[in-house]
């Protein structure tokens, strides 16, 4: 008796609880992505919008959820016994990072909804809601496989979004080169993951930082490989230099809206990465980690602000690669707090957090006012917003913002506040010579913003002669991207005004 009662209460304690409150935003958006493509089925041709329309409220409920979760105390899926290790957590940091993506996803659903006449809607916004739900999941991931799951799922729609529009080759080019580099660097993130493993045998972040504190000296080295190496998978998502080169072309190829996702939701989901395996997982190996995100951080800046500077105004498609080279030189400066965290404590960690909300938000919003013009300009060059202001007033008053708040230059005051919190990690965790290449950056970056935004204002010109058949005329512009350039811009300029807002991040524990 003593025996099966023994038995039995072991039995009883591998049964977990699920606390279906804490994962409800990804569980929400992955439904609501199966709901939409079993519709999908059933809904005749003149019915499509009415997916788009689901998707949106979808991820309208995924956020409402995270609501309930601001006290930022709940996980699930924990270990039983001893050890108190759980593989979702839903604290502050998984609260926000979930409310970007999440609020990205649904900016882009916006933009999306005027757009998809081309484009297979079931399968389109199947694969939106669950790319979202991969990057939802990711920030409050905190075991390995996890993580390595929740990248994946937030990828490979990713993909398959990129190359969506049919007969494109310019988007099936840019859809294969995506897919065979991120193919690459997650084969080497998880040969990463094995050497972690094996060191430590556990896959639970906290627990590998334990276990990592007192490494055999015979298993130092594949234990600093694993490190390394794990963080590759990651910096490919962050467009981190070297392993940008497909931004630019993706960022092309694609749908303007989901080149647009790829610029904020997949920066957040690779940042969110980082900084888990590095401050949770490996913070005993922050001599490894710190200098070598050091390093990416001032060339990633440095190789993403100088190749802006070479876009022609008259080259097609110019405004989309110089937002994608712009967004590779945003990523070093992302970069920066995560290094500078090496060096002090976990709080610089906000920084980066903080700068990635202002981020996503006017980026988003510059994006928006591209896939406005683009309606008139299929070519989308630089040199097609000359004089948008004479056309568009009110459309080019709020890229006109966006851009400055990108350069950091008032009225975009966010931009600003958001570049000195992450300019004083560095000088706080004594990296001088980070902060010296970040200056030089913004600086060559203030060059290709400010005279972007000059253009706005500027007589116009007749567009130079193209080869592509010019687009019909459009006059009245679809309410959901009026509606996403307004919600951005209105966001903008309230963090303009409130900054604290969200550089409160910058000094709050986030974990």
């Amino acid at each position: 008796m003593t025996v099966a009662a023994d038995s039995a209460t072991g039995a009883a304690s591998l049964v977990q609880s699920v606390d279906w409150l804490a994962i409800a935003p990804p569980v929400i958006a992955a439904s609501v992505a199966l709901l939409v493509l079993v519709a999908d089925l059933f809904v005749a041709e003149h019915g499509k919008p009415l997916l788009g329309y689901g998707a949106v409220a979808g991820l309208v409920a995924a956020l409402a959820m995270l609501l309930p979760l601001r006290a930022g105390d709940r996980s699930t899926f924990c270990l039983t016994g001893t050890t108190q290790a759980c593989s979702y957590t839903a604290d502050h940091f998984a609260l926000v990072i979930q409310a970007l993506v999440l609020g990205g996803a649904l900016l882009t659903a916006l933009l999306s909804l005027g757009d998809t006449r081309k484009l297979p809607a079931g399968e389109f916004w199947f694969l939106l809601l669950s790319s979202a739900a991969g990057a939802a999941l990711l920030p409050a991931a905190r075991d390995l496989a996890t993580l390595v799951v929740a990248l994946e799922v937030a990828s490979l729609p990713a993909f398959a979004l990129v190359g969506i529009k049919r007969g494109d080759r310019r988007s099936s080019e840019a859809a294969l080169k995506f897919f065979l580099s991120s193919v690459v660097a997650t084969a080497v993130m998880l040969l990463g993951v094995s050497f972690v493993y094996a060191t430590t045998g556990t896959m639970h972040l906290t627990e590998i930082a334990a276990r990592l504190d007192d490494v055999p000296a015979q298993f130092e080295t594949l234990a600093e490989a694993g490190v390394v190496l794990t963080l590759v998978g990651f910096a490919f998502k962050t467009a981190a230099a070297p392993f940008h080169f497909w931004v630019p072309d993706t960022y092309v190829g694609a749908p303007l809206p989901i080149a647009a996702y790829l610029s904020v939701v997949g920066k957040a989901v690779g940042f969110s990465g980082i900084i888990l395996v590095t401050v949770i997982a490996f913070p005993s190996y922050a001599d490894v980690w710190g200098p070598a995100l050091a390093v990416l951080a001032a060339l990633t800046m440095t190789v993403g602000n100088l190749a802006a500077l070479r876009q022609s105004a008259t080259r097609a498609r110019s405004a989309v690669r110089l937002l994608a080279w712009s967004s590779v030189g945003q990523a070093g400066y992302l970069l920066v707090p995560i290094a500078a965290a090496a060096y002090s404590s976990d709080a610089q960690i906000g920084s980066t957090v903080a700068y990635a909300l202002m981020y996503a938000v006017v980026n988003l919003g510059a994006f928006a006012v591209a896939a406005l013009v683009a309606r008139t300009h299929p070519g989308n060059r630089l040199g097609d917003y000359r004089g948008l202001y004479a056309t568009r007033p009110l459309a080019a008053l709020a890229m006109g913002f966006f851009l400055l708040c990108l350069a950091g230059l008032p009225p975009g005051i966010i931009g600003l506040f958001a570049k000195v919190t992450v300019f004083s990690s560095a000088v706080d965790a004594g990296l001088g010579w980070l902060a010296v290449v970040m200056a030089v950056n913004v600086v060559i970056a203030l060059y290709y913003y400010l005279q972007w935004t000059a253009a706005l204002f500027r007589t116009p010109e007749p567009s130079p002669a193209s080869d592509e058949a010019p687009a019909a005329p459009v006059h009245r512009v679809p309410a959901p991207v009026t509606l996403a350039i307004a919600l951005t811009a209105v966001a903008g300029i309230t963090l303009s005004g409130a900054p604290q807002l969200i550089l409160r991040f910058a000094t709050l524990s986030l974990f």
